[in-house]
């Protein structure tokens, strides 16, 4: 059961798990707050730790509030789009044939039937974008099951508002984000990796802290980056 601590204008989730220490996390891209505690915390405790942490926390969110923000999409020419961490301009051509898209070094060419209106050119583009994770995603899982002794039964994309991805320890599956498409492969490398650690410890105790240190050393880099990078106006 999900408890919560509520000081002033900041509401905290608290879950009690058998983890050895208190871990408090602000989440982009909206700046929840939630802290997971030992089995036996009282919350009383749990409480005069979030207020001791109450500076830091309102760090996080005024850092995640001032983060930039992409502009909603029209899907218009020479509109900026981004894919794997680059920026592309958008190219629109009207045919009568079936809608697509094609890519080369500079832009991303969308064909769609004469009158598409914005709703569905962003369709187009997004099954385009699920064709591409479909690409790079299962490579990256395979290099990674020996690496971690881990097997991944099933992985699955979806829009998510508020996470790059989460896993079922239960049916050894993970979800991943739409919206890694646009951030550099490296960034979705690191969410995968992620992933699949969590089926081996389920929670963000010292442990899973661990395993990443181990297997990505660099994974602090690449969390903070991907935090940086813009988020889209879908996910506000």
């Amino acid at each position: 059961m999900t408890e919560r601590i509520v000081l002033g204008e900041i509401t905290i989730a608290v879950t009690r798990k058998p983890v050895r220490n208190v871990h408090l996390s602000v989440h982009p891209p909206d700046g929840r707050v939630t802290l997971v505690a030992p089995s036996d915390t009282r919350l009383e405790v749990a409480r005069a730790y979030a207020i001791a942490k109450l500076g830091w926390i309102r760090d996080q969110q005024e850092a995640l509030k001032n983060q930039a923000r992409e502009a909603p999409r029209q899907y218009v020419e020479r509109e900026s789009h981004y894919l794997w961490g680059r920026r592309y301009l958008l190219s629109v051509d009207e045919k009568q044939q079936r809608p697509g898209v094609r890519l080369d070094h500079k832009r991303i060419h969308l064909t769609v039937r004469p009158g598409s209106d914005r709703d569905r050119r962003a369709e187009v583009i997004h099954a385009w974008h699920r064709q591409l994770l479909h690409e790079a995603i299962p490579p990256l899982i395979r290099c990674w099951e020996p690496r971690l002794g881990v097997e991944v039964r099933r992985y699955f994309i979806q829009r998510m508002k508020t996470k790059w991805g989460s896993c079922n320890t239960t049916s050894r599956t993970i979800r991943l984000n739409t919206e890694l498409v646009k951030k550099p492969k490296d960034l979705l490398e690191y969410i995968i990796v992620h992933e699949m650690a969590h089926l081996i410890e389920s929670t963000h105790n010292d442990r899973f802290v661990g395993l990443l240190d181990r297997h990505y050393p660099n994974w602090r880099e690449s969390r903070n980056e991907l935090n940086a990078l813009p988020l889209s106006h879908e996910q506000q």
